[in-house]
């Protein structure tokens, strides 16, 4: 059986995000079959140019494009900035909607804010993969708060119950996949 790949995409650049701890905390729990990959190339994007789009696209970009094609599905976790989805985030969904990079896959989000925050860049995030139609996996979408005490100096979640949901989530992903997988195809029309 193929190995399932998970794509991780913080929309946090700090180094010390509660966000990114969550995301390297799924990696270290990633049960056995399933390979969780957190992309790491957010802040060396350039700002989202349709012209560079219509040539070649720039490095950065050429790379994000191979991690999102390789990925059977993918789980975001971001901050919020000002009532809405952080520049950088919203910057690399961009440069995937003219090329369809994120169309018909599967996808979740994780909220780790206090409960009541982060609605604001939830409910964009959701409007935006709306948009390329992306295929949002319900069950995975959960908010999970994290306290910036319960992240551990290797930067991974040290909280069990937190660990626990993020755990639950993952499930519900693999899940969700391996249901899709064994689906017999749509009939095409005559």
């Amino acid at each position: 059986m193929a190995q399932t790949r998970l794509l991780l995409i913080s929309g946090s650049t700090r180094g010390t995000s509660t966000n990114t701890a969550a995301l390297r905390t799924v990696v270290a729990l990633a049960p056995a079959g399933t390979a969780a990959v957190l992309y790491d190339g957010l802040a060396d994007l350039p700002a989202f140019t349709p012209d560079a789009d219509d040539s070649a696209p720039p490095p950065a970009v050429a790379a994000l494009r191979a991690q999102l094609a390789a990925a059977d599905a993918v789980l975001f976790c971001t901050p919020e900035y000002a009532g809405a989805l952080p520049g950088s985030l919203k910057n690399l969904l961009d440069w995937t909607v003219g090329t369809g990079d994120l169309y018909d896959k599967p996808a979740a989000w994780i909220n780790v804010a206090a409960p009541g925050r982060g609605l604001g860049a939830l409910a964009e995030l959701a409007t935006v993969l709306g948009y390329v139609t992306v295929e949002v996996i319900e069950a995975a979408c959960v908010a999970i708060p994290v306290a910036r005490d319960a992240v551990s100096a290797d930067g991974t979640v040290s909280d069990e119950a937190v660990r626990a949901a993020l755990v639950a989530a993952l499930r519900a992903i693999t899940d969700h996949l391996a249901a899709r997988n064994s689906a017999p195809p749509a009939a095409t029309p005559a």
